[in-house]
This record gives structure tokens, C-alpha cells and sequence, in this order.
């Protein structure tokens, strides 16, 4: 039987994540720090923020690299299994893991619309299509995905359990159900379920209006070029965040314990640190 009561507690060791989590954040923050550093080189060097793409390119990767000053001492804590480095610490780690899911998928959103208007609507999208304006829609991406995560982050406190003290996790159930939940919630819709239906509407339409020969010509540019790049920017966006908002709502739901299902809480709970 997978359904209990609300007072039931479901036992499940996940107690696996913590060593799965130190090699990947390891070899994350090897690859993140060069790609990254990298990236923003070129950009700021190099294209000389020439097109608006690539001023949201660059605070895609100031995004990433956000993230990646933090986990040094994510490493730490998930090896050692200790935080040792202070609750404002563990606040300003939080913020940044949800600043940099849901920046990068808002980033990429924004390239996503950037593209449709380029090339559906080439000479009327002249006005809009701007570096001022690409600027002021990256500052306000700043402010949500900022505002979220501090928001989600101020529940991120230490706790002292023995001799150990835990960082972002061990929230209760009363917690989950009271708060969390449904902060989750707003971050799933706002940060992913509608960037995700932007991306595929606004990739959809690019792909319709290629098939039209005179459109080429206008645009200026390659047919397979622009394909291969839609293909790689759709796989990037369902591959990295499609599974992982699926699993934190359904992870989410049964915490807070919407979803009262012992066999769900464990897939849940066993495939969230995954």
C-alpha cells in the first residue's frame, strides 16, 4: 500500500547524496571556473558587447560564475558532511544555487525571444532590439531571480545536529507545508514552466518561418546555422532543467505532504539530490 497518514513518516536514506554531491560539485567547479572565465573574456573583449545576445550571454555567465565561488565550500560540507562556515554563509550559498537555475533559464529565455524577433519580425524588432533595452530586461531578470532567492534563502539556516551542523536541508514538514511549498511553487512557474513554454513557442515559430524562402534573404544569415543553434539551445534547456524542476515539484508536493504516497515520497526523495 503506497498511502499513509500524515502523521506516518516515510523512512528513506538518501545519505548517498552527500559523497555524489562533492565529486559533482567538484568537477563542476573545475569546468565552470574556465568555461566561464573564458566566456566572459571573450565577450567583453572580444565581440566588444557588438549585439544584444551577447549582453545576455555575459550575465548568463556572471550567473554561473556566482554559483561556482560558492562551491568550494558546497565541496566541503557535502564530504565532510559539517558546515562549519556560518548560517549567513549558508544564506548567501542558497541564494546562489537558486539565482543561478533559474538566472540561466531566464537568460536563456531572453536569447530565445531575441532570436524569434530577429528573424520573425526582422525590420519591425530594429526599435526593440537594442542594447539599452537588452540591459534593462537583464537587470530586471537580476532583480527576480535575486528576489527569489533570497526569499527561498531565508529558511536556508544551519542546523546542529550532534556534532554536526547542516546547511540548506532538514526542513520539516510544517515548514515545507506552511512556506516552502508554495514559494516553490511561485519560483516553478515564474522561473520555469513559463520560460520553458516561451523557449518552445518562440523556437517553434523560428523553424516556421525558415521554411519561407524569402526569409533568408532578409535576415542575412545560414539556414543550417540558425537550425543547429535552436536544436543545441532546446536540448541545453530540457536536458539541464526540465528534470530537475520536475523532481523539486513532485519533491516538493509530497514534503509538504500534498501528496500523502510513501512510494512517491521515496522516488522523490531518493532521485531529488540526483
Amino acid at each position: 500500500m503506497g498511502n499513509h497518514s500524515n502523521n506516518h513518516t516515510c523512512l528513506t536514506d538518501d545519505s548517498f547524496k552527500y559523497n555524489l554531491y562533492g565529486a559533482v560539485y567538484s568537477v563542476v567547479f573545475i569546468l565552470g571556473l574556465i568555461t566561464n572565465c573564458a566566456s566572459l573574456f571573450v565577450f567583453l573583449f572580444r565581440m566588444k558587447m557588438r549585439s544584444e545576445t551577447a549582453i545576455f550571454m555575459t550575465n548568463l555567465a556572471v550567473s554561473d560564475l556566482l554559483f561556482v565561488f560558492t562551491l568550494p565550500f558546497k565541496i566541503f560540507y557535502n564530504f565532510n558532511r559539517h558546515w562549519p562556515f556560518g548560517d549567513s554563509l549558508c544564506k548567501i550559498s542558497g541564494t546562489a544555487f537558486l539565482t543561478n537555475i533559474y538566472g540561466s533559464m531566464l537568460f536563456l529565455t531572453c536569447i530565445s525571444v531575441d532570436r524569434f524577433l530577429a528573424i520573425v519580425y526582422p525590420f519591425r524588432s530594429r526599435t526593440i532590439r537594442t542594447r539599452r533595452n537588452s540591459a534593462i530586461v537583464c537587470a530586471g531578470v537580476w532583480i527576480l531571480v535575486l528576489s527569489g532567492g533570497i526569499s527561498a534563502s531565508l529558511f536556508s539556516t544551519t542546523n546542529v545536529s550532534n556534532t554536526s551542523t547542516t546547511c540548506f536541508e532538514g526542513f520539516s514538514k510544517r515548514i515545507w507545508k506552511t512556506y516552502l511549498s508554495k514559494i516553490t511553487i511561485f519560483i516553478e512557474v515564474v522561473g520555469f514552466i513559463i520560460p520553458l513554454l516561451l523557449n518552445l513557442t518562440c523556437s517553434s515559430l523560428v523553424l516556421r518561418t525558415l521554411r519561407k524562402p524569402a526569409t533568408l534573404s532578409q535576415i542575412g544569415t545560414n539556414k543550417e546555422k540558425v537550425l543547429k543553434m535552436i536544436i543545441v539551445h532546446v536540448a541545453i534547456f530540457v536536458v539541464c532543467f526540465v528534470p530537475y524542476n520536475s523532481i523539486l515539484f513532485l519533491y516538493a508536493l509530497v514534503r509538504s505532504q500534498a501528496i500523502a504516497n510513501c512510494s512517491l515520497e521515496r522516488f522523490a526523495r531518493t532521485m531529488y539530490p540526483i
